[in-house]
């Protein structure tokens, strides 16, 4: 049974989705959607024997708290992540799987050592100087941000999660997947998530993610228009240790289009 729960870091309360109660604790971070990105694959992962632990970055989806283009950087974020790790009581090396920007903080919890990382997995997760990609990149003007209006804002995301879901989707799929943004306090840090998107933090880690043995897998929709196939096939030639699964007719977000197949490549890695 999949179900939400809360833990307090830094005062504040983290919202996570888990399923399972028991095995191995697998993180699972989220970029520029929220914890319902892996609703799909929790109940999967839960009966292969791991305790999946989707959880909301602070101010965003169900979390409370809210971001500063200061605080939603990818290494801030990183060492927020092992710190909810650790109320959690995960225990390090950590298994740790991002979707999106979640894919960079995943990245930068490998290879530039704020948490020891046992496994890494890459979910349609950007990388090297694939993001910020356009729709997000314009929230990195002051200007921009000021203007923009909630009704802009929502009519954005309905746009941006159509595209990425690879399917069509009902109006309540899609108003499930937009809720968040009815909050003021999400749209901003949702923008300060954006304006915070450089991709310098992900180039940046390229020497030392191609010095690193660390097993890595790449799971990828193979149709996915943000961050394409061509991106993971470059990591997976040259990051050591690396595997890469394709998931044809799938999108940015393959656990809505495939979830048995991205589940079992997921369990397969971290049970290892």
């Amino acid at each position: 049974m999949i179900t939400r729960e809360t833990i307090e870091v830094d005062g504040l309360r983290a919202s996570y989705l888990t399923a399972g109660e028991r095995g191995p604790v697998v993180l699972l971070l989220h970029g520029t959607y929220w914890s319902r990105v892996w609703q799909p694959v929790l109940g999967d992962l839960a009966a292969a024997g791991l305790r999946p632990v989707a959880v909301d970055l602070p101010g965003l989806g169900r979390s409370e708290g809210e971001l500063t283009t200061a605080t939603a950087a990818v290494p801030v974020l990183a060492g927020w992540v092992r710190r909810f790790a650790a109320e959690l009581g995960a225990r390090e090396p950590l298994s740790v799987a991002g979707h999106d920007i979640g894919g960079a903080v995943a990245q930068h919890l490998l290879a530039a050592g704020p948490a020891r990382v046992r496994r890494l997995a890459l979910v349609n997760a950007v990388m090297y100087d694939s993001w910020p990609v356009p729709g997000v990149a314009r929230y990195r003007d002051p200007a921009v941000v000021a203007a923009t209006t909630a009704e802009e804002l929502l009519a954005a995301r309905r746009a941006a999660a159509t595209v990425a879901l690879g399917r069509p989707a009902t109006e309540a799929e899609l108003a499930d997947y937009l809720d968040p943004w009815n909050d003021a306090r999400v749209r901003r840090s949702w923008m300060a998530l954006a304006g915070a998107a450089d991709s310098r933090y992900t180039l940046g880690l390229v020497p030392a993610l191609q010095a690193d043995r660390t097993p890595k897998l790449l799971v990828w929709g193979e149709d996915d228009t943000f961050q394409e196939l061509r991106h993971a096939e470059r990591f997976a030639a040259e990051m050591p240790n690396t595997t890469l699964v394709r998931v044809p007719g799938a999108g940015h977000i393959p656990m809505e289009n495939d979830p048995a197949v991205v589940a079992r490549a997921l369990a397969d890695f971290f049970l290892e």
